[in-house]
């Protein structure tokens, strides 16, 4: 059953591990809390291993499995592809489900080249003439800490926008017994922590300062050079293990970032600050349904009373809380994918653009590359290809 048929969206997922479960759960529940023209159904799951993906349809609630992609988006039960698989494969499914007419929500980051990802752009400029939507998942912009605080940058709340300042911390990868993994070989993830996490920040500081980042100094570093396989054996990672690098945006704010998964004792602290000529907002996902936000207009000082004051994002009125719970009733990382999945099918019904588009995945994947290009150049500046509103 596909779009428009009863109403319902069949979807087709390709991919079932991390990513696969959570996005199996957005798709279950957005229509059981937001009102939706249209009811996700899941109609099948794509997966190599036979056996694996049985189980993990069963789990999940998908109704048929199939063991080749192919097999996804040939269906006639599939209105929409949801790519779920490492980066390698991004372009190739997503330009193959555009070119038959389905849509297409797929992971970050959007490619592992900005050639791939230019294919991709193209791809979907296309097939948007013929009314078939896409979205690249960066889940973050739809933490309503981070919407609410977008809110607050395009108010004016905070002035001028002058310094922004981003990381993406974990750990995971600091036991060096830690086993190889997809991750860490570049040719399936593209790049490491770069990519991983460092395409998270970029287009969390992109869409809050509303700007484009043109320029980046960077250094990359793996400090880990081989892993042990499944058999024993040593492979070598070729990935970077941290990216920390400076950047400017086209507003003339300046910018630091730093992406590690060797940051002991940090599980997944994601971390946002930025400050205005009339006020700042700092954000932390470790305590993600918080927002710090200063108010600097009576001067630096502020009086006796100066300091970042805390905003609890609970409310209805904060944005996607309001089909939840009571204020005060906190939010998971789950929430964010079911935000992502309401404002895709809202879109797809009314024929707008859902974002963020392809697009914006093409120059959050231009700043990596730059990035790669800056610390194999010995940190030197390194322009960025620019385009378009973030």
């Amino acid at each position: 059953m596909t779009e428009g048929s009863g109403g319902q969206l069949g979807v087709g997922m390709v991919g079932h591990a991390f990513m696969g479960a959570v996005h199996s759960h957005a798709w279950r529940s957005a229509h059981r809390f937001f009102d939706l023209p249209m009811v996700p159904r899941l109609a099948v799951l794509g997966g190599r291993d036979l056996v694996r993906t049985k189980a993990a349809a069963a789990k999940y609630g998908f109704a048929s499995v199939a063991t080749d992609w192919r097999e996804v988006v040939a269906s006639d039960d599939v209105a929409l592809v949801d790519i779920c698989t490492p980066g390698d494969t991004h372009a190739e499914i997503a330009i193959a489900a555009l070119a038959a007419g389905k849509h297409v929500l797929c992971e970050k980051p959007l490619a592992n080249s900005v050639a791939e990802a230019e294919e991709m752009v193209a791809a979907a400029t296309e097939a948007a003439t013929r009314g078939v939507r896409s979205m690249v998942a960066f889940n973050y912009r739809r933490v309503p800490a981070i919407a609410y605080a977008r809110k607050l940058v395009e108010e004016g709340r905070i002035g001028t926008v002058r310094h922004v300042r981003a990381v993406y911390l974990q750990d995971w990868l600091s036991d060096e017994q830690a086993p190889m993994a997809w991750r860490l070989r570049k040719d399936k993830a593209g790049s490491g922590a770069l990519g991983d996490l460092g395409a998270h920040i970029v287009d969390a500081t992109q869409y809050l300062v509303g700007d484009l980042l043109t320029g980046v100094a960077a250094v990359t570093n793996t400090f880990v050079h081989k892993r042990p396989t499944d058999t024993g054996e040593l492979d070598d990672v070729t990935v970077d293990d941290a990216a920390l690098f400076l950047g400017r945006f086209a507003n003339g704010a300046v910018a630091s970032f730093e992406a590690t998964r060797f940051a002991l004792g940090r599980k997944n602290a994601m971390r946002v600050e930025v400050n205005g000529s009339l006020g700042s907002i700092a954000f932390d996902f470790e305590s993600m349904n918080e927002l710090s936000y200063y108010d600097g207009s009576a001067g630096p000082s502020n009086g006796d009373a100066a300091g970042f004051r805390r905003i609890l994002v609970t409310e209805p009125t904060h944005p996607y809380v309001g089909a939840w719970w009571p204020p005060g009733h906190l939010l998971g990382y789950e929430h964010t994918f079911t935000h992502e999945v309401v404002d895709l099918v809202r879109a797809i019904a009314d024929g707008s653009d859902p974002r963020p588009s392809f697009a914006d995945g093409l120059r959050v994947q231009r700043v990596l590359e730059a990035v790669e290009r800056s610390a194999d150049r010995g940190s030197a500046w390194t322009a960025i290809e620019t385009g378009g509103s973030a």
